[in-house]
Parts: C-alpha cells; sequence; structure tokens
C-alpha cells in the first residue's frame, strides 16, 4: 500500500470508480464538501445534475438572519456553473416541517432528545430528494458525506455495507445510520476517501468559490438556528424548580451486573429517579422541556464552584435536576436499551440473533470517539452495555454500532 492512500486508485472505490455515463443528482449544499463530490464525479465521467434543497423558509419558527439559504444557493449555482453542469432549486420546506420539524417539536415536548440530521438523511435526502432524482433519470445520488460504501456478493445477493469516512476526524458515518439497503444501493460519498484538508486542496485548485467557506454548524440543510428562540415559537413557556441533587446521592450505588441478568440490565439502563426533596432549590428555568441531559448552559445558576449541568427532567412536573461539575455521577450511565421496534440493522445478515452477546464498538452522538460495549439482544429489544461510563446518554438520541468499521445497526434510545 502506497504512502499516499489517498491518491491511491483501488478497484470498487467510492473516489476511483470505472467510469460510466450513468446519471448522478448531487445534493448542494453551498459547502465545500458537496462542491468537490460534484467536481470529482463530473472528473470521473459521470451525467452531473446538482440540485440545492431549500427545505425552510418558515419565518414563525426560525430566526431568518441565521438560516442564510439564499447565500447557500447561490454558491451552489456558482459551482455549478463553474463545472459546466446543469443546477435546479427544490422546495421541500413543506416535507421537512411535515417530517423532521415537528418531530423535533414533538420529541422536546415529550422530554425526548431529538437528532433531526439523522432523521434529515433518512427522511429527506435519501427518501424524497431520492425520489427526485429518480424521476429525472438518475441512477445515483451523492452527497458530500465522509463515509464510505462497499458491496459484496453474499448467497448471489448484493449486499451493501457502510463504512466510517477515511478521515477519522471528519467521520458521518453516524449521520446515516437508519439508511437502508435499497438506499444505500442508490448513493454515492465520492469524498468518503479523501481527508478534510485534501478536500479543501482540491476546491482551491479547482477554484470553487466555496474553497475557503466554513463548514455548517446548523439544521440539516437549513443553516444555523438558535434552538431555545426556535423551540418557544410551538412549545410553551412554563416557569419551574431547578433542583440541585448532591454527588453523594444514595441512587448512585453500583451493583454487580456482569451477568447481563435482564432485570439488572433495565434497571441499569433507566434514568436516575429523582424526587424534588432529594436535593436543595437553586433557581427556575422556563420549562422543562427546552432542556436536555448533559445540558449546561442557559440553566442561569450562580455561586457554585463548577459550571451545573442537567442530569434529569421532568416533564411531568416541570422539574430540571441538575448536577455540579462536568463529573456529576448523575450524568453517567453504562447502559443503554432500544426498543426492538425501533432497532434498525443496514445488513440484516450480521448481529441478529435474540440471544446472543456480541462485542461491537459503539457511540451515542456525532464525533464521540467510539467506545466498547457489548450488544445483547433480548426478546423485547437489545442492550447496550458499555466497558467505560457513558455522559449524558438521553431518551431520543440514536445510538449505533460497529464492528471494524463497519456500521452495523442504530436504534433510538429509549
Amino acid at each position: 500500500m502506497p504512502k499516499n492512500r489517498e491518491n491511491y486508485k483501488t478497484e470498487g472505490s467510492t473516489l476511483f470508480m470505472p467510469i460510466k455515463k450513468k446519471r448522478v443528482v448531487v445534493a448542494l449544499s453551498g459547502g465545500v464538501d458537496s462542491s468537490v463530490a460534484a467536481y470529482l464525479l463530473v472528473r470521473q465521467g459521470y451525467d452531473v445534475i446538482g440540485v440545492f434543497m431549500k427545505n425552510w423558509h418558515d419565518e414563525s419558527v426560525t430566526i431568518s438572519n441565521e438560516c442564510p439559504w439564499l447565500e447557500d444557493s447561490y454558491d451552489a449555482m456558482m459551482v455549478c456553473e463553474k463545472l459546466k453542469i446543469p443546477f435546479q432549486t427544490v422546495d421541500l420546506s413543506k416535507q421537512y416541517k411535515e417530517r423532521i420539524v415537528n418531530y423535533m417539536f414533538n420529541e422536546y415536548e415529550n422530554g425526548n432528545t431529538p437528532n433531526p440530521d439523522v432523521l434529515c438523511n433518512r427522511e429527506i435526502k435519501f427518501d424524497i430528494f431520492l425520489k427526485i432524482a429518480i424521476s429525472l433519470d438518475a441512477h445515483y445520488i451523492a452527497t458530500g458525506h465522509y463515509a464510505r460504501i462497499k458491496q459484496e456478493e453474499i448467497n448471489g445477493e448484493r449486499i451493501y455495507s457502510l463504512h466510517k469516512g477515511f478521515d477519522n476526524d471528519k467521520d458521518q458515518s453516524y449521520f446515516l445510520c437508519q439508511l437502508s439497503q435499497f438506499q444505500l444501493s442508490k448513493a454515492l460519498f465520492p469524498i468518503g476517501e479523501l481527508s478534510k484538508k485534501k478536500v479543501r486542496d482540491i476546491a482551491k485548485k479547482q477554484k470553487l468559490v466555496t474553497a475557503n467557506k466554513k463548514d455548517s454548524q446548523g439544521l440539516c440543510f437549513i443553516g444555523k438556528v438558535k434552538l431555545p428562540a426556535f423551540l418557544q415559537q410551538k412549545l410553551k413557556l412554563k416557569k419551574g424548580k431547578i433542583i440541585k441533587i448532591p454527588y453523594n446521592h444514595k441512587v448512585y450505588k453500583m451493583n454487580d451486573y456482569s451477568d447481563f441478568d435482564e432485570k439488572k440490565l433495565s434497571k441499569m439502563s433507566k434514568p436516575y429517579n429523582y424526587n424534588f426533596k432529594d436535593g436543595e432549590e437553586v433557581g427556575f428555568h422556563k420549562g422543562a422541556h427546552f432542556y436536555t441531559v448533559g445540558q449546561r448552559k442557559g440553566l442561569a445558576i450562580g455561586g457554585s464552584e463548577m459550571p451545573m449541568y442537567v442530569i434529569r427532567t421532568d416533564i411531568k412536573k416541570n422539574i430540571i435536576y441538575v448536577g455540579e461539575g462536568k463529573n456529576h455521577p448523575g450524568l453517567y450511565r453504562n447502559t443503554l436499551f432500544i426498543q426492538r421496534k425501533n432497532l434498525h440493522f443496514i445488513r440484516k445478515d450480521k448481529f441478529f440473533e435474540n440471544t446472543k452477546v456480541y462485542d461491537v464498538d459503539a457511540r451515542i452522538r456525532y464525533r464521540q470517539p467510539l467506545q466498547k460495549a457489548k450488544l445483547i439482544f433480548k426478546k423485547n429489544g437489545a442492550y447496550l452495555f458499555f466497558k467505560e461510563m457513558q455522559s449524558a446518554i438521553a431518551k431520543g438520541q440514536f445510538a449505533a454500532w460497529y464492528d471494524n468499521g463497519e456500521l452495523i445497526g442504530s436504534g433510538e434510545i429509549s
């Protein structure tokens, strides 16, 4: 293997695949990653169309100055002009509101922590947008994700697998953890074999307008949104108490659960249960549904040596429980549960036995280093039992598990 892996032309690589005059619709966000993805596909000889998705323009629930979709759309158009490929804009704001924004509001209202980017990929980019691409006679859609797809023949059936991107620091496979075999069969990730630096270098060399543009930190294809203000447009303010739980609370006493008994695992997977009498009142909040486990900002609590962190929210009683310091035991658990109906397997031939225990690498949020864990299947779902304690396991988020860099499955945390 040569030292410069990024320039190594491997057969079947997503970057250097055989040149075929097939049509690809590229989802252009107006950023450098999707711009370079489009350039690489043009270079490989594909018939490329660039499409920008307009996903949101409802000013009643957004901060319009913080959602620069017009600028992003213009940059996407300029990239297409430079590459001499057709450009279109599609308005998916109605579908985005129905499938993503309403989901966000419902999840927060119920005390959960949603992940709109995971849902956006499953429901918008690789569903609605894919259908639009197919209507344009496209063979594939392409995005600027740092992830890789591989395929193999098993018992006469073509199986697609999802793998981490070459750049560990930018790996975005987690955001794709809910994709299906069909969706992967129609997807190309042209920059999956590249580092971020290499992508920037290509953009600069090709003089793409997005070459020096900062990466987006906002919602999927929307832009930066001030979440508290966003939520307050739909969720009502409701004053409630903030209760500080002491570091040495009795609920943190650990027992031995190494035998993986389901009753013990079930107990460990549940959030710690508090009562307002378990601690001291240290302030007030504007509504428990605006906060999530692990949150530090927005509490406005002074007088403590270390920052306060949300360790539990009680939506019914409208109480927030907090702990002092990032090492407070109330933030940490080592077990989570996913209901069987929420389990998703990218490929059905791996890790789908009810009675077995598997060693996996897992993460519960984007960019979290992979953690050693046991994947334990039971009748009603699966448990992830981590070797190390995990901070801020939040109901509603997605856990994803890997085997040697391949993302095998995922599920919404119960």
